[in-house]
């Protein structure tokens, strides 16, 4: 019996049809690819025979990709869906995200755009019943905040796990408020990323709401993954002894720090990070700095690379290697240049210790 996913892939436009249905064809997972050229022709093929997945332009005449979206939402409510679009307004972002979507995607442009575009339908396709939120089925809060966070977003995030609900506030890609339960900011926040699974929807921004987060979305989210993992420890038993610390926690708890990345030299894919949504990237541009920086100081005759340091609005960022290992460290922007360079100091040595 053939066990294929079948993918429902709509455009009006044919020749965006036939590039869709090539790169599809490159998922690991051979999918039975179907197209429609119109809302009315995707709503009639739904009716026809049973789909695992429909990819969506949001850009379409008489119906458009939303008005589509919102119907199969209501009659097909397990159907896995994605709003595919080539306009860069938050607008569509926020509608689609409010009706349920499982991704909200811009048109790729590139091929590691394509890469990862694949990569997250495979995973769509790939999960029918893991923990997640709907709405970007089979990613953590984490997750949907920081996508949130990155794309300087303003909006109200409304989570509901079975009968609890919370929510929280973004403006311009910072936290700002929250609330679960009893409790609200900071300590809402973390209850709130304590929740494994349940629905989230957007709501519209409210600028005017009273700040009672200050730390930045990174801090927060590596408190939460620390948090979270200490939870995940459980209790040992009386005399047993306890397990061991890992080396990059106690590095990520450092005042300042909102990420940390430890890498092999020359080892692709050897690295550990806390507080990176996709440290990857992250390891192959810090990789490829050092290499030039190192390339640089040997054509002047500089000395062996001690550290380097980029002061930004967003983030500072610090580069620098203890022994075998890399270190790619995020830093809060409020630190001055000094600041950075004493606790970095205080880094490498926990490193070592």
């Amino acid at each position: 019996m053939d066990r294929r996913p079948k993918i429902l892939l709509a455009d009006d436009d044919p020749d965006l049809l036939d590039m869709y249905r090539e790169i599809l064809a490159q998922l690991p997972s051979r999918p039975e690819i179907h197209t429609a050229a119109s809302g009315a022709r995707v709503i009639a093929m739904l009716e026809a025979e049973p789909f695992q997945l429909l990819i969506c332009d949001l850009k379409m005449p008489k119906m458009d990709g939303l008005q589509v979206l919102a119907i199969v939402r209501r009659k097909y409510p397990q159907l896995r869906t994605v709003a595919l679009t080539a306009e860069p307004d938050e607008q569509f972002r926020s509608r689609a995200y409010a009706l349920g979507v499982d991704l909200f995607w811009h048109k790729p442009a590139t091929e590691q755009e394509t890469k990862m575009f694949l990569e997250c339908l495979e995973s769509l396709l790939g999960r029918e019943s893991e923990a997640g939120f709907r709405g970007v089925q089979s990613k953590s809060l984490m997750d949907i905040i920081q996508l949130e966070c990155i794309s300087q977003s303003s909006s109200v995030l409304r989570i509901t796990n079975g009968p609890r609900t919370g929510k929280i506030w973004i403006l311009c890609g910072e936290p700002v408020d929250a609330e679960a339960d009893d409790l609200r900011g900071e300590a809402a926040f973390q209850r709130i990323l304590s929740w494994r699974a349940g629905n989230f929807e957007m709501l519209p921004a409210e600028p005017s709401r009273p700040r009672t987060v200050f730390k930045s979305y990174n801090a927060l989210l590596l408190e939460s993954a620390q948090a979270l993992d200490e939870s995940r420890g459980g209790v040992t038993p009386e005399g047993a002894p306890q397990p061991p610390v890992s080396p990059l926690a106690q590095l990520s708890r450092v005042e300042g720090v909102e990420f940390v990345l430890a890498m092999k030299p020359g080892q692709e894919g050897q690295q550990v990070a806390r507080g990176l949504e996709n440290p990857e990237r992250m390891a192959a541009w810090a990789r490829q700095s050092l290499e030039r920086f190192r390339a640089l100081g040997d054509r002047l005759g500089a000395g062996p690379l001690e550290q380097i340091e980029g002061f930004g609005p967003q983030r500072h960022v610090a580069l620098a290697c203890q022994g075998e290992t890399e270190f790619c460290v995020g830093w809060k922007p409020s630190l001055a240049p000094d600041q950075v360079r004493d606790m970095m100091k205080k880094v490498l040595a926990l490193w070592v210790s």
